[in-house]
């Protein structure tokens, strides 16, 4: 919080003013740095599956080459040593996966998924499939690999 207050050239209070701790600091950044699209329908001419396909696309983007792919190690890191951190970082990962399994969910409620998709599965599995392709494989997440991975949990 020192480094961060000497860099923006104010007080350590009014850090604290804005966020309590580092790992408040470090989710708002993270959420400033990463703009979570929010694909809705117009007229109806947007399918549950395209605005799926955007907000993967989207995080496939932000694991990738950005900043937010650059702190990635050191979040996990500090995920894996603090207990607030890391319970911080599931708010965080929950709030952000909650447009994802709304999608879905309206996709299901609407007929275009099978109703034996469980929303909040499915977000878990689209989004967790996307962040090892990015972390543990030499193969970007790239818009082809979205595609079939909806193709493929949202089948039924």
């Amino acid at each position: 919080m020192e480094a961060v207050a000497v860099r923006a050239g104010v007080g350590r209070s009014t850090v604290y003013r804005h966020w309590p701790d580092k790992a408040a600091l470090v989710t708002d950044a993270l959420a400033g740095l990463s703009r979570q699209p929010d694909p809705r329908p117009e007229d109806g001419d947007e399918t549950a599956r395209r605005r799926a396909q955007i907000l993967l696309d989207h995080l496939a983007a932000a694991l990738s080459d950005s900043p937010v792919a650059a702190c990635l190690p050191a979040v996990i890191h500090a995920a894996a040593n603090d207990d607030d951190f890391r319970r911080r970082l599931h708010q965080f990962s929950a709030q952000r996966r909650r447009r994802l399994t709304e999608t879905i969910a309206a996709g299901v409620a609407s007929g275009e998924f099978p109703a034996t998709v469980d929303p909040e599965t499915a977000s878990t599995a689209l989004s967790g499939a996307v962040f090892y392709r990015a972390l543990m494989t030499a193969d970007a997440p790239d818009t082809g690999f979205v595609a079939a991975l909806l193709d493929t949990v949202l089948r039924g």
